[in-house]
């Protein structure tokens, strides 16, 4: 398929606009997703840095808060009656003063005889382990777990007197749990979601249940980097940036985990990209409006200018070009114009000197045939002179004379067969097998062809309208030049009349030598002849004339070695205007015949 300029134009308008538009959306939305990463990992980092310095501020209090009570004189007398019953009541009110969520009197080998919580489910057997472990840690920040009750503890020794003289009493342990309302506010104040791991398990954590499953099957992958990196956490179909940070010195692993959505952050990002799209596509159409009549400006001297070539292939020079301007176009445009007069001088030239040509090949074959025709009747005319001639012998010479006379006439009926239009047809109702069985007699009646077989056929009905005197003449010419190319001892010639759409087709077929190459491509011009002796060149030209006439058309078929074979087309209606179609059904077959090229 071929392109317009115009359309090239337009076309890499719109690759261009489109290919940047894409790179400049892509740069921008990387840009900014880049950006986002940023800020998210900035507003984690500081997340994680507000939870931890509210983290050592409860550390601090729960600290304090446990050095004071260890330090009471009623915690002290109440640890010496050594009455676990007596020491779980009366420490009742301590707890409340106390404000946690976990208290704990345990005697000096870790026996717990106290325990007071605010919600159930942490037991003795499970305070006293946690107890145990924690006595081993040097810290004062511990963290105990339990029926999945997760509390930061302090462990306070409480000594009879001054601790300097070692009487140890028990041990006193305070602490908050990591519940629910405490996950809420550590969420709130790092603005994002939070999670609370002890070990790989979830604890707490402030997402919805779906996203907790999700994020309680990437527990182990979470729990094997000891890093505050952001990483990119997938929770079912929403993405995001989570960092941890690890609340226990040592085993067992506390940790805090904390995540912000990466897709509400970047969703935004979708209007950003509609907004980007509808101006790139409001800019590719501007510049494809801007392209067209840039392109229409520059593209219509071409148009023109082609337009003129065009008209100068169907032969119109006369066709107006527009030379306005200076630029190349114009310029072109006028050379274009001077070639064209040129081309139609020279033209004009050529013509002139191919009709002087014609014309005197024509004069020249004429006066030829007219001199021997007109040297043939004068010399019988003088013989006939003599009175001493026999009767047989004036008659050999008057008939002598006479086809002296039918060749001079033959000649000149030719010649105004060229001077008539289609207008001088003549058409009647007839048969196109009678008109060839009329023609054959003439043929044949020349001595030279009497061996020569004639054979005309029928397929189908050949009746119509046409000029019955001038068909007659086509059969002529046509047998007599197949009777001239054939043996005159064996020589054959089939005439084959069938019936077809819109008309008949006529097949004239010899057993001939064939046409020559030479003039294979000029046979139906005037004065081609070749191998004839007496032939003036225009039987198959006066044929060709009258077939077009009717509205047909007569082609070479095939011609070889073996013999020749003309086919013809003629439309037999009474109708002009399907005579009109027929016309153009034959010029049709007449393209689709392909004449050999070996003979």
């Amino acid at each position: 398929m071929k392109l317009r300029l115009r359309t090239k134009f337009l076309l890499s308008m719109l690759l261009i606009s489109a290919g940047l538009t894409s790179i400049s959306l892509l740069l921008v939305r990387h840009r900014v997703d880049a950006q986002i990463r940023k800020e998210i990992f900035a507003d984690l980092q500081n997340s994680v840095s507000t939870f931890q310095n509210f983290q050592r501020e409860r550390e601090t209090t729960l600290s304090h808060s446990a050095d004071l009570l260890a330090d009471l004189p009623n915690l002290r007398a109440m640890m010496t009656t050594h009455h676990q019953a007596t020491i779980q009541d009366a420490s009742s009110d301590l707890w409340r003063l106390a404000g946690s969520d976990l208290f704990v009197l345990a005697d000096r080998s870790g026996v717990v005889v106290a325990l007071h919580t605010s919600s159930n489910g942490f037991t003795t057997k499970m305070a006293e382990d946690s107890l145990a472990s924690s006595l081993n840690l040097t810290s004062q920040s511990r963290w105990w777990f339990g029926s999945q009750h997760l509390y930061q503890v302090f462990v306070k020794p409480i000594y009879f007197g001054a601790a300097a003289e070692n009487s140890l009493l028990g041990f006193l342990v305070i602490g908050y749990e990591i519940n629910d309302s405490v996950t809420s506010q550590v969420s709130r104040i790092a603005a994002s979601q939070v999670a609370f791991y002890y070990n790989d398990a979830i604890v707490r954590t402030t997402l919805t249940p779906a996203h907790e499953l999700a994020l309680s099957h990437l527990a182990v992958a979470h729990s094997a980097p000891r890093t505050s990196e952001p990483v990119i956490v997938q929770l079912g179909d929403e993405r995001f940036l989570g960092s941890s940070v690890e609340l226990a010195d040592k085993a067992p692993s506390v940790r805090l985990t904390v995540l912000k959505s990466y897709d509400q952050a970047t969703a935004f990002l979708d209007s950003l990209n509609r907004l980007l799209l509808v101006l790139g596509l409001t800019a590719i159409a501007a510049g494809s409006i801007l392209v067209f009549f840039i392109s229409h400006t520059f593209t219509q001297p071409l148009e023109h200018l082609v337009a003129g070539v065009r008209a100068l292939e169907k032969g119109d020079f006369t066709y107006s070009l527009d030379r306005r301007g200076s630029d190349e176009v114009t310029e072109l445009t006028g050379a274009f114009g001077r070639m064209r007069d040129s081309l139609q001088r020279t033209q004009q030239e050529l013509l002139e000197a191919e009709r002087l040509a014609t014309i005197g090949r024509m004069a020249s074959s004429i006066s030829h045939d007219l001199r021997h025709s007109l040297a043939a009747i004068v010399a019988n005319a003088e013989f006939l002179c003599e009175s001493r001639l026999s009767p047989e012998q004036k008659e050999d010479l008057y008939q002598e004379i006479r086809i002296a006379v039918n060749q001079m006439t033959e000649l000149i009926e030719s010649l105004l067969e060229f001077s008539r239009t289609r207008e001088s047809l003549r058409p009647s109702f007839g048969s196109m097998k009678n008109v060839a069985d009329r023609a054959v007699p003439s043929v044949l009646n020349n001595p030279q062809f009497h061996n020569v077989r004639i054979v005309v056929r029928e397929k189908g009905s050949s009746e119509g309208l046409f000029d019955q005197k001038k068909m007659e003449r086509v059969f002529f010419n046509l047998l007599l030049n197949a009777c001239e190319a054939v043996d005159p001892n064996n020589g054959r010639v089939d005439i084959e009349i069938s019936q077809v759409p819109l008309g008949i087709q006529i097949r004239v077929k010899d057993n001939g030598r064939g046409i020559p190459e030479s003039v294979q491509g000029t046979i139906f011009e005037p004065f081609v002849s070749q191998g004839k002796e007496n032939g003036t060149g225009l039987g198959l030209t006066v044929v060709q004339k009258i077939i077009e006439d009717h509205g047909g058309d007569v082609i070479v078929e095939a011609t070889s070695e073996n013999g020749t074979t003309f086919k013809l087309f003629l439309p037999l209606t009474s109708s002009p205007e399907r005579t009109l179609v027929a016309g153009n059904h034959a010029k049709a077959l007449s393209a689709s015949s392909i004449l050999p090229t070996k003979f």
